[in-house]
């Protein structure tokens, strides 16, 4: 076997396509967009290049068949947040069920992230934000994946957990029937909220995207900055998830709170992607612009994806989160019934906070994510990301 760095268009190219026919007989996996892919090994469309590097390979066999791809990485202003020693992550593995091979393309990230001073990696992780490429499913293979988010073999936890990888936390994504009624308790969280005058809560408005997208990254910033692994958004890129969301927003299910007109909240509901996405085999050329246009004017898509919900610190307790989930409720189920389903990705068993939050709002754990870690040192105590209070 013979690992090979991803250097020019050919090899850049079995990357992509190795997914593709590693998959083709699954029905639930879902093609990502081959530009979203590229995009993330892309400097000129991935700011992460400005405080990090990244390397990736293919793994050929003796017949010079692909049956395997990594990507290595290290993003300099996480590398020591919250961590007892420099992090780096791997990510974008797939690999045929062989654990020698997943070991050959485990070593080649371990190797190259020790020779810049990384004492442990994370995996399978992304080189840029959470909320896209992030752990490894454990559970929800019944289920098609959302947009941007893992899928892959049972298999993977295996290859995984024999090369030495211990489970750092668990990532769970919810699912419920928008038309199921909410837990009570929701409304007595939302009228202590309504009943301070001071509290405003409403959806968003695309001819103002420019100062939801502040309003964004200030709320942002005060709830997820202070987790362990999670750098502070700045203004371009606050801006710039706000404009790559603007072709699919729906700004009916896209709600703010504010106290005294300052934002300390949101609960983010976007059309899930994947719906659409699923019909385009990862190209959005001509023909898959034409296909998402039609699928997005025939409303096809019945799922919602409830992206990110966030409370400042200061005003956690207050009932705000109840007033935001209560104002989406009467949106969705009483004046605009365009989605009958809504998934909840990305809630961290390290956030008991959210889980409750999620727990009122209802359903059930329908996928479960592990990230690892992997400690180079392996007589080093082992820990697991620290529960958040």
């Amino acid at each position: 076997m013979q690992i090979i760095e991803v250097q020019d268009k050919k090899t850049a190219k079995e990357f992509l396509q190795f997914p593709v026919r590693l998959y083709r007989s699954e029905s639930n996996w879902i093609r990502p967009l081959d530009k979203d892919v590229e995009g993330v090994f892309d400097p000129r469309k991935n700011k992460t290049f400005r405080n990090g590097e990244c390397i990736r390979w293919i793994l050929k066999n003796k017949k010079d068949e692909t049956i395997g791809r990594i990507a290595a990485f290290i993003n300099h202003k996480t590398v020591n947040k919250d961590n007892d020693q420099p992090t780096g992550g791997v990510g974008f593995f797939e690999c045929i069920d062989d654990q020698e091979a997943a070991n050959l393309l485990f070593d080649a990230g371990k190797k190259w992230l020790e020779e810049r001073g990384m004492e442990a990696m994370d995996g399978p992780i992304n080189f840029g934000d959470r909320d896209a490429w992030w752990g490894l499913l454990i559970k929800g293979f019944d289920r098609e994946p959302n947009y941007q988010c893992n899928y892959n073999f049972p298999y993977y936890q295996n290859l995984f957990e024999t090369y030495g990888f211990q489970m750092y936390f668990k990532q769970f994504t919810f699912g419920r029937n928008v038309f199921e009624p909410l837990d009570p308790r929701l409304k007595e969280k939302a009228d202590k909220a309504n009943r301070d005058p001071e509290y405003s809560f409403r959806h968003i408005e695309k001819s103002k995207l420019k100062k939801y997208a502040e309003d964004f990254r200030t709320v942002y910033n005060d709830a997820w900055a202070r987790h362990p692994g999670v750098a502070k958004m700045t203004s371009l890129q606050a801006n710039a998830i706000i404009q790559k969301m603007k072709p699919i927003m729906d700004e009916k299910i896209m709600w703010f709170g504010y106290h005294k007109d300052k934002p300390v909240g949101f609960y983010i509901n976007i059309p899930e992607l994947n719906q659409v996405f699923k019909h385009v085999n990862g190209k959005l050329d001509l023909i898959g612009k034409l296909k998402f246009l039609y699928h997005k004017i025939r409303k096809t898509n019945k799922k919602m994806m409830g992206l990110v919900f966030g409370i400042s610190p200061e005003h956690q307790g207050k009932g705000v989160d109840g007033a935001l989930i209560h104002a989406t409720r009467v949106m969705v189920q009483d004046k605009y019934k365009r989605y009958p389903l809504l998934e909840m990705n990305w809630i961290g068993d390290f956030n008991p906070k959210m889980l409750a939050v999620v727990d009122q709002v209802g359903g059930e754990v329908v996928k479960t994510h592990y990230t690892y870690r992997y400690l180079f040192d392996r007589t080093k105590e082992f820990k697991r990301m620290p529960i958040k209070g």
